[in-house]
């Protein structure tokens, strides 16, 4: 079991898009066994390639029991209303946000052997698609906060112990979904 330490916001690869998975490989299979023992942690509900420092396409979930990963994934629809969700990010420990995400999402992708793969949910679920597919695009979830709250967020982040602009940082708490940290 290898469980790949977490990135912290200030790291580069959290802001960077992430590029297509063009062939599945020994390499590729060892980053999806890696993303679903760093998501098996108790409490994490999602972790995004980047998040563990690589810059492809892909991120794993563990939501209500159920585990499994998508490479490539698409956020192809959200619907409902637009609820303000609490939010946090293993990628921003320590921090909760009022967070706006659509109460319906669907993502398609591919699995190791090229077959299609589409997940599709309500509630935490929806919540893990949206926040996860952000990740690959180079967006930390406070990106999407209204400018009043992400000021604060960025203050409250500044002031923390782990953040360090532009270093590559992990942390020893054990964390929960979306970030919430126990010791």
């Amino acid at each position: 079991m290898t469980v790949r330490p977490i990135r912290f916001y200030g790291d580069p690869v959290l802001r960077t898009p992430a590029e297509q998975i063009t062939v599945v490989d020994d390499r590729i299979r060892s980053l999806v066994t890696d993303l679903l023992d760093t998501t098996a942690l108790d409490g994490r509900a999602g972790v995004a390639a980047p998040q563990i420092g690589v810059g492809l396409a892909a991120f794993s979930y563990n939501i209500d029991g159920r585990t499994g990963y998508v490479l490539n994934p698409v956020l192809e629809s959200t619907w409902g209303d637009v609820e303000e969700i609490d939010e946090g990010c293993l990628s921003v420990p320590g921090l909760w946000n009022k967070t706006p995400r659509y109460e319906h999402a669907r993502v398609t992708g591919i699995d190791l052997d090229g077959e299609p793969v589409v997940l599709e949910g309500s509630g935490l679920m929806a919540q893990m698609l949206q926040h996860e597919t952000d990740h690959l695009k180079g967006v930390v979830y406070i990106d999407t906060l209204a400018p009043e709250h992400r000021k604060e967020a960025m203050r409250e982040i500044r002031g923390s112990e782990w953040f360090a602009p532009a270093t590559v940082s992990a942390g020893s708490a054990k964390a929960s979904a979306f970030g919430r940290t126990s010791r």
